[in-house]
């Protein structure tokens, strides 16, 4: 009797990195969010507006006609110049130019650029802090879960503009006046960063109490592993979901609050304005006659907070599973 033929099975190959990079494009086209995307139109359009300002900011020197801060290409004779489209409109300006020369719209193009550089610094200090903070309480529990909460609801029976310029004077106190101006980014974002930790550490403490008492947690303690890598390793990443809706809303509410500052003098320079330093500017010549120092600047800190608050809002309905 001829005995069988064995064969030696073939080696199972791991899927390449380009393929499971792939798989995982196709099952996000595939998904909820990017379903629930697309059918939006306003979402569409709200992506489409804060993307274009958001690359507008990021390649400024690139796409602005002119270069504001370069005093050499200045000339004061062009101060005041109004839109394109009225009577004595120059060309080369097409909105304008402000008091002191400068194209309104490069100015307005490195303005949002300086705004959302403020506006992620803080959020991405915010989301430190709180998440840090949120875990640690929702994790260890007792007396430091209370005393963190306690200082949270201090902060939060003030409203945040007001801690932000609270922070933002203890900290111009602290400078000599002539050095102010070169740190006046970082005391920004620390004012901005330091006022919005409040709304993550308690979403985060939430999410970690529930998290804890779930079976994986126990077993992990079970298992010898130190409480510090169990927050981090396992509790962590399953309560990052709601920082990132949170995250999105925050930003839009962060360039507000350093368009605040800056519109009350005391945030960013006119020497390297934002937009809430070139509203500040432009309100000084609105009922002069000069009504297009002021108003695009406002449009343009408008739509961009507008388009990132409908970006935030579409995020949380469409990562919340009661709505699907």
């Amino acid at each position: 009797m001829a005995m069988a033929e064995q064969t030696t099975p073939k080696p199972v190959q791991a899927p390449k990195g380009g393929a499971a990079a792939g798989g995982a494009m196709a099952r996000f086209f595939d998904g909820d969010v990017w379903h629930s995307f697309k059918n939006s139109p306003i979402t569409v359009v709200a992506a489409v507006v804060t993307v274009t300002i958001f690359l507008a900011a990021l390649f400024a020197p690139i796409v602005s006609p002119h270069d504001p801060y370069d005093l050499m290409l200045l000339d004061v004779m062009d101060s005041f110049m109004p839109p394109v489209w009225e009577a004595d409109g120059d060309p080369r300006f097409l909105i304008g130019t402000d008091d002191q020369g400068r194209d309104m719209l490069s100015t307005i193009i490195y303005g949002s650029r300086a705004s959302l550089f403020i506006g992620f610094a803080s959020v991405l200090l915010s989301i430190v802090l709180g998440v840090g903070l949120g875990l640690v309480s929702g994790f260890r529990g007792g007396m430091v879960d209370a005393f963190i909460m306690r200082v949270a609801e201090i902060q939060l029976s003030f409203p945040t503009i007001l801690i932000a310029l609270l922070i933002n004077g203890v900290l111009r106190g602290v400078f000599p006046v002539e050095q102010q101006a070169d740190v006046a980014y970082a005391v920004l974002i620390l004012s901005i960063g330091v006022s919005g930790w409040v709304q993550y550490a308690r979403t985060v403490r939430g999410s970690t109490m529930v998290e804890r008492s779930k079976e994986y947690v126990q077993a992990a303690h079970v298992i010898g592993i130190h409480p510090t890598l169990i927050a981090l390793r396992h509790i962590l990443p399953n309560v990052m979901g709601p920082v990132l809706v949170i995250a999105t809303i925050h930003l839009a509410v962060a360039v507000i609050s350093e368009a605040t500052l800056s519109f009350l003098g005391v945030g960013v320079p006119p020497t390297e304005p934002s937009l809430g330093t070139l509203i500040r500017i432009g309100n000084d010549f609105l009922f002069s006659g000069e009504w297009w120092i002021a108003i695009f600047p406002g449009a343009a800190l408008a739509i961009l907070v507008l388009a990132v608050n409908l970006l935030g809002d579409w995020l949380r309905d469409a990562l919340n599973p009661k709505l699907r």
